[in-house]
């Protein structure tokens, strides 16, 4: 039995321990009186009362029935108590107990074979009840519980939507532990009985009090506020749940307190069926797909088409005698969906005020914002319309330099001044980090310096990179804020779509920090917070202002968007994708722009299948996000753990670790790795709350140099081509594994098994290797480990497309545009010309974007001097593809005589 240190989650414990105890018990029902039978019949006595601390908080099989099997097994009943526990086994892995009872006494007309679900056509599952868990907290005897368990299962009825089953706690720790550990709750009903304090001392459940901040912080309450306080606490760690209040206090001593996620306050009252009904709407709210719904419906109903789409109701292929295949591959209901009206209950993209219009508003809900705007050609999309409806021609944007293309697009569109900002490099792993705070706080404050403060209009960031760096949100919001109280933040989200629907994630999600920092500009205590250090700061220099943690004054703007690729870490067909808006100013500034860049950039033929997949998407998160994205995290520590303990993997292979992507100086939690093999795991709630950088721990890099391949050759060659393992990042010696929503424990251990079969071919090898094949095997390993190319920062704009060399700001339309006139533009060979023309003293300035794949991001781009080291960094890459360079000519520039006319012209223009 693995030690419960060796276990990042309760719910994998619950899981293994249940296949334990079946496992054990089946052993001592085969022999009973063998030699081994009384070190198993102690380990399953050990077993039953590490599951009883546990099975507190499940509905499944529940504490009554638990207890009768411990019974059964103490008293000899070994056959029955095997068969019940099988059957509970069973029901926990395929799920079968959600949509059904569970008979677990051996006479029952029930048999096993009837319980795998997996047998059962997605038709079959999806006619049945969806199944869900309501927590009730209230100090109560055993008496009193099955009297309230009886009158809520009293309550249902055929007509019912869902099914559910009631878990009683005792008290509010004990709450918050159910609610952060039995995904399956989706509503609590607080009573005026519950204490304070939990009796379960098992540190793999008391430490979900310290991410809910129910650990100690609690004291003063008074009795007759715990239920209100744990509604708030609630709100924190799990705010798509709904809360019932039951209370006993007076109207007016509730009215104003803030009472967190409850939906409705009961007064002293047992009416049960109420309670039932309300229940079930607040389920209900979540569980509605306005426009996945309309689209069924629409599709049902008989439809005469006069208009575009052949393909639409199916007739182009029912029709045809050659694309059969098609219609049988993807079955009828997607072409019966498939329709260009907007009419007949439907909704237009572009122009919403129907089921599209509700979806959005509901999208908006789950994901904390204040509008919600739905895409259907990616984020790239996103990025570029989120740009063109904010920054106007000469507006300054300060930019990661080593964001997605599509950013540095939407510069060329908007006629930025853009001001590149350089993240930290990780030479020994040819990749990047993020940006330091200090580093955008000092070119925000340079340009203050230079009087352009006011026209600096945006700051964008990549949160989380797709190497998994992830900012401290609202401290960079803050402290910009504080220095330009009106700046406008566009966050990248690509990546991070599912951190919402973590606890620990959520706290770093661009939407949920600025719901945080708009509460907080409100409160008084804020307040004078802002006056005090004013007053500490009155004439402070720039290294002070460094060296500070500022707070923004309260008059301060929160003016954040954030674009989601849906379809990367949520359910959703490919190129769906979200924006969302928490702009104080979005109604009286941004609206008209907004619509206009919106209408520029989206299809008036937008794919009403993945509108249907967005809708559903949300539905999926809000009611079982928690649950997916809770498995996703544990999927990765597994995997983490497992590569990093295996001691023949780690003579090829290293997992990168957060001291490993993240410097010292940007940790300030001092926690460098989520597993240690002889202290276990680390609770990385600490270490998100404080540090500037964290690392998502999704995003498993494996070093790979050892192996002697690099990462591009490892992707294809090895995990692609001979295990058919798919993944999309590299660097020069890394590989990129990413866990998703969809990942399973099977799926990391053929991983695992993989990775194991290619280090025992590589020892194979090297046993049967020649001396000059050693060699050069350890020659390659040397070349991807120590001989790596320094990664180059942003040089500068040239003169000609930068109007004030001492901030740096550039504008990055002229000189795409420029360029396509080829007569502004010559082609220096990357061996050779561009030396010698350098050595003469040539400004040498690209003419286009030089993105290699990998890293992914420009390395150059239109207007930009090329630097040596530029240079050097290009011909040590050894990727295949380097899109804007032509290997046959060279790399594209442009003339002296182009420079030289711009130049003129751009004096011309400043003067």
């Amino acid at each position: 039995m693995q030690s419960m240190s060796d276990y990042y989650s309760a719910v994998q414990l619950r899981s293994d321990r249940w296949s334990a105890l079946r496992e054990s018990l089946e052993q001592l029902t085969r022999d009973p009186h063998g030699k081994n039978a009384a070190k198993t019949t102690a380990k399953i006595a050990d077993l039953f009362k590490a599951l009883s601390l546990i099975e507190t908080y499940w509905a499944f099989p529940g504490t009554a029935v638990f207890e009768h099997m411990r019974r059964q097994f103490e008293h000899g009943n070994l056959t029955d108590v095997a068969y019940s526990v099988r059957r509970v086994t069973r029901a926990l892995t395929t799920g079968a107990y959600r949509r059904r009872s569970i008979p677990l006494e051996r006479d029952s007309m029930d048999n096993d074979e009837h319980e795998d679900e997996a047998i059962l056509s997605p038709e079959a599952r999806a006619l049945s009840k969806p199944y869900f868990e309501v927590l009730i907290v209230d100090d109560v005897n055993e008496h009193q519980e099955r009297f309230l368990k009886q009158s809520i299962s009293a309550m249902r009825r055929p007509e019912d939507n869902f099914i559910y089953e009631a878990v009683v706690v005792p008290s509010l720790q004990d709450a918050l532990i159910g609610v952060l550990f039995n995904h399956n709750i989706q509503a609590i009903v607080v009573r005026p009985g519950l204490k304070l304090e939990s009796k379960v001392s098992l540190p793999i459940l008391t430490r979900y009090l310290s991410r809910a901040g129910g650990e100690n912080a609690m004291d003063d309450i008074a009795p007759e506020d715990y239920g209100p306080e744990l509604c708030r606490l609630v709100a924190k760690v799990r705010p798509e749940l709904d809360a019932y209040l039951v209370t006993d206090r007076s109207v007016e001593d509730i009215a104003g307190l803030d009472l967190g996620i409850c939906r409705r306050v009961f007064y002293n009252q047992e009416d049960f069926m109420e309670l039932h009904l309300n229940i079930l709407r607040g389920v209900q709210s979540r569980y509605k797909t306005p426009f996945f719904t309309a689209l069924k419906e629409y599709s049902k109903q008989p439809t005469g088409v006069f208009h575009a789409m052949p393909i639409s109701r199916g007739k182009s292929i029912s029709r045809s005698h050659w694309i059969q295949d098609m219609g049988a591959f993807y079955g009828p209901n997607i072409f019966l969906a498939e329709t260009s009206a907007t009419s007949g209950g439907l909704d237009s993209l572009l122009e919403p005020h129907g089921p599209i219009k509700e979806a959005q508003e509901l999208a908006a809900r789950a994901f904390g914002s204040k509008q919600t705007f739905f895409a259907t050609n990616g984020t790239s999309t996103c990025n570029k319309i989120v740009v063109q409806a904010l920054v106007r021609p000469g507006d300054i944007v300060l930019v990661d330099r080593d964001c997605h293309k599509s950013h540095h697009y939407g510069m060329v569109l908007s006629g930025a001044q853009v001001c590149y900002l350089d993240s930290y490099p990780l030479n020994e792993y040819s990749m990047y980090g993020a940006v330091p705070l200090n580093e955008i706080k000092h070119q925000l404050l340079k340009l203050k310096a230079a009087g352009k403060l006011d026209q600096v209009r945006m700051l964008l960031l990549t949160n989380c990179t797709f190497d998994g760096i992830v900012y401290n949100v609202e401290r960079v919001m803050e402290e910009c804020l504080a220095i330009k109280p009106d700046l406008i933040f566009l966050w990248d989200e690509a990546w991070f779509a599912f951190a919402r629907f973590g606890p620990t994630y959520r706290q770093r999600t661009g939407m949920n920090a600025a719901n945080h920092l708009r509460e907080k500009l409100r409160s008084p205590a804020h307040a004078k917070a802002y006056e005090r250090q004013q007053e500490k700061l009155k004439d402070a220099d720039e290294a002070t202002l460094l060296k500070t943690r500022l707070i923004p004054p309260p008059k301060a703007r929160v003016r954040v968007y954030t674009t989601q690729s849906t379809h990367k870490t949520l359910t959703s067909l490919r190129q769906g994708s979200m924006i969302h808006v928490n702009d104080q100013d979005f109604k009286g500034e941004v609206e008209a722009s907004f619509h206009e860049a919106y209408m520029t950039h989206t299809s008036t033929s937008p794919n009403y299948q993945i509108i249907a997949s967005l809708d559903v998407g949300r539905r999926q998160v809000e009611l079982e996000g928690f649950e997916f994205v809770q498995r996703q995290v544990e999927a990765a520590m597994s995997m983490r753990r497992a590569i990093s303990t295996h001691p023949l993997l780690q003579k090829y292979f290293k997992v990168l670790t957060a001291g490993d992507m993240i410097p010292d100086e940007y940790r300030e939690s001092g926690v460098s790795s989520y597993y240690d093999p002889e202290q276990g795991w680390t609770d990385i709630w600490n270490c998100w709350e404080k540090d500037e950088f964290v690392l998502d721990a999704t995003r498993v890099t494996l070093a790979v140099g050892g192996t002697g391949w690099d990462g591009d050759t490892f992707k294809t060659q090895i995990l692609m081509d001979k295990y058919g393992i798919q993944i999309n990042k590299t660097s020069r010696n890394t590989v990129l594994f990413m866990t998703n929503i969809g990942t399973t424990r099977s799926s990391v251990a053929y991983l695992i098994e993989v990775l194991v079969e290619i280090a025992k071919e590589l020892d194979d090898r090297l046993d049967d290797a020649s001396k000059m094949e050693r060699l050069a095997f350890d020659r390659r390993v040397k070349n991807l480990l120590q001989e790596l190319p320094p990664l180059p920062d942003f040089s500068r704009f040239h003169d000609a497309f930068c109007a004030d060399p001492e901030t740096g700001e550039g504008d990055i339309r002229t000189p795409f545009f420029l360029a396509y006139d080829e007569n502004n533009c010559d082609y220096l060979e990357l061996n050779g010309g561009i030396d010698a023309a350098m050595d003469a003293g040539r400004e040498v300035v690209s003419a286009s974007f030089i993105i290699p794949y990998p890293p992914g991001f420009p390395i150059l781009v239109p207007g930009q001097v090329v630097s040596r080291e530029i240079l050097a960094f290009m011909r040590a890459l050894d990727v295949n593809e380097i899109h804007g360079y032509r290997a046959d000519l060279g790399l594209r520039v442009f003339t002296d005589e182009a420079l030289a006319s711009q130049s003129s012209k751009f004096a011309k223009a400043a003067k």
